[in-house]
């Protein structure tokens, strides 16, 4: 697994301009389909892109705001900011994607209106569908540099990259939505009847906001103060232990801030009665700099030496 957090940024990125080249083609082919054919699952999904598109703006924004240098009101910079921003497209996506996908969907079960021109409709979600898996293909190989061989969901849950968390669940809401649309679009045109297309709005709403919660709750985790992915968490606490200097180590304390980590150690350091107090604070010095060397995302270090 990788842990050079200027690689994982640019990583991020990548997936970001895949995600918004992708959508905004799609969004204008969709807002072009849904106004010739009158097709409510086509509406919901050009929504759902045009939100998509401004999300990955917003994203940007955040991985832009993070490079801000630290200051004297925040001392261990804005990393963080890219937390912020992802719980903000999270709720786009339950709101400008879901919720309105669902009042469409209602508002076609009392209003039905036919479907036209339902083969165009059907050609832009397949074209949609190339597009959008373009899309999710980059994402998902950005996440295959950082992950290895772990399974997505485990990685989804573990991941304290949350832009690139949040990529990875639009691309795939997009998917689905997209298949449901299809889906509707088709069963409209065999049957004839707009309760399909109706019903499929409603099924794209719920898929959406799904999937939004789960991003959301996610993102919470992070905001609140996450620690490193356990892995990381696992090597940093293993690397310590086998510093020469280090006796015993005591807690190791991890927090993820942004593609940063800050590390606080408290350790038993060996032959520590017997080392003058200089010798002691340059074996520390020793360690925390083989770390950062090791983990180059652990950029700050904080370490105790303790006898308990």
């Amino acid at each position: 697994m990788s842990h050079g957090s200027e690689g994982s940024a640019h990583g991020s990125i990548r997936a970001i301009f895949y995600a918004l080249g992708a959508n905004f083609g799609i969004a204008v082919a969709k807002y072009a389909a849904a106004f010739w054919t009158g097709s409510g699952s086509m509406l919901a999904e050009a929504i759902h892109s045009t939100a998509d598109c401004a999300n990955q703006l917003l994203l940007l924004l955040g991985l832009k705001q993070a490079r801000r240098p630290a200051s004297a009101d925040f001392p261990l910079g804005h990393h963080r900011v890219t937390y912020f921003w992802s719980m903000i497209v999270a709720l786009m996506l339950f709101f400008m994607g879901g919720a309105f996908s669902v009042y469409e969907g209602i508002e076609r079960l009392l209003h039905p209106q036919p479907l036209q021109h339902g083969l165009i409709a059907m050609a832009v979600l397949a074209c949609a569908v190339v597009l959008e898996a373009f899309s999710l293909w980059g994402a998902l190989r950005e996440i295959r540099k950082i992950a290895g061989r772990q399974p997505f969901l485990v990685w989804f849950r573990e991941t304290r990259q949350s832009e690139l968390m949040v990529v990875a669940g639009e691309d795939i809401a997009a998917l689905l939505g997209l298949a449901l649309a299809f889906l509707a679009v088709a069963s409209t045109v065999v049957t004839g009847n707009p309760l399909w297309d109706a019903l499929g709005t409603l099924a794209i709403g719920a898929v959406l906001m799904m999937i939004a919660i789960a991003v959301m709750i996610e993102v919470k985790g992070l905001i609140v103060g996450e620690s490193a992915a356990p892995q990381l968490r696992a090597e940093i606490e293993a690397f310590v232990a086998a510093q020469p200097e280090v006796e015993q180590v005591l807690n190791v304390i991890t927090l993820a801030w942004g593609d940063k980590v800050v590390i606080a150690v408290k350790a038993r350091m060996r032959d520590m009665e017997t080392q003058t107090g200089l010798q002691v604070v340059e074996a520390i010095n020793a360690v925390e700099a083989r770390m950062q060397e090791r983990f180059p995302s652990a950029q700050w270090v904080f370490f105790e030496p303790d006898v308990r």
